[in-house]
């Protein structure tokens, strides 16, 4: 079994089972896998974040989960590595049933197939909200929880109504992550770009690079742009990483002088739910309230 849903989850393709299995939907294409699997690890904050949302136990998981949400969870739990670089002694001493890799972790997929049979979840930023609802409804089929996935899957649906309504008529947005001192923006096709899609707030840039990445700019840029209003993600806050604030690096006098900033109209999201957990249930539920509340308060 293991060879072949490995092979299955390498190549994209599906695999017929015994009765009882699920087919669900990875990012290298369909693989079908036991219906309850017992024991999992989790390699992805995404996939964890919605695992837990819907109540699944989780036996396995990164050394750092970076939501407090999952804090919890966590204690209980036992650690197999980094996202990065999994402790494959202690997953193999673990014996899952099932292994989820993703996003940070996908490049792991053939070392922890090595050990138990394993899939890749990564959740595309470009299509991110398609791809949450999907995982919600996958991960309940998996896991035998059906009604909890519907649940969640209404809720997202009203949070995201609700941030449609906030934001609507309130004019345009640039999306902005600062990393200590170093700024980037994102527009439509980005990593980021759902924002503007799925809300439906105009960019205040048209011609952006979609890269995964960003475009690096100045704060120049930012003037020249003049949104009305500033959509901030604070990486460093996002992993912990001790430099300057995103509020210290945008408090100059250049980005104090656009529209944005002279209204009060910046949006500081969640840093972890947006950049590490980008995707997961509960973690996109955080953001569309955050832009909700900020977007209301005009």
């Amino acid at each position: 079994m293991m060879t072949r849903l490995c092979a299955a989850a390498l190549l994209g393709i599906s695999l017929t089972t015994a009765a009882g299995a699920a087919t669900v939907q990875t990012a290298r294409g369909p693989v079908t896998v036991e219906t309850t699997p017992e024991t999992v690890a989790v390699y992805d904050i995404a996939a964890l974040d919605t695992l837990d949302a819907l109540g699944v136990p989780v036996a396995g998981v990164p050394s750092k989960v970076y939501l407090p949400s999952l804090e919890t969870l966590a204690a209980t739990a036992e650690p197999v590595g980094t996202l990065f670089e999994p402790d494959l002694e202690a997953l193999n001493a673990l014996s899952p049933d099932l292994v989820i890799v993703g996003g940070r972790s996908a490049t792991q997929l053939d070392a922890t197939a090595r050990v138990a049979p394993s899939i890749d979840m990564t959740i595309d930023g470009e299509r991110l909200l398609e791809d949450a609802r999907r995982r919600i409804h996958d991960y309940g089929t998996l896991f035998g929880k059906e009604s909890e996935a519907a649940a969640l899957t209404a809720a997202l649906e009203a949070d995201l109504a609700a941030a449609r309504q906030a934001a609507a008529g309130k004019g345009d947005a640039l999306v902005v992550l600062t990393n200590g001192p170093k700024i980037s923006v994102y527009g439509p096709g980005s990593r980021f770009g759902w924002i503007h899609d799925e809300l439906a707030i105009p960019p205040a840039v048209d011609d952006l690079e979609p890269s995964i990445h960003g475009e690096a700019v100045t704060f120049e840029f930012i003037a020249a742009a003049d949104p009305d209003w500033l959509i901030v993600l604070d990486r460093a806050a996002a992993i912990g990483s001790g430099e300057q604030s995103a509020q210290a690096t945008l408090d100059n006098a250049l980005v104090r002088a656009t529209t944005a900033w002279r209204e009060g109209h910046v949006i500081y999201l969640p840093a972890a739910d947006f950049y590490i957990a980008a995707g997961g249930a509960r973690a996109t539920r955080h953001l569309l309230t955050a832009l909700t509340a900020g977007f209301s308060a005009d």
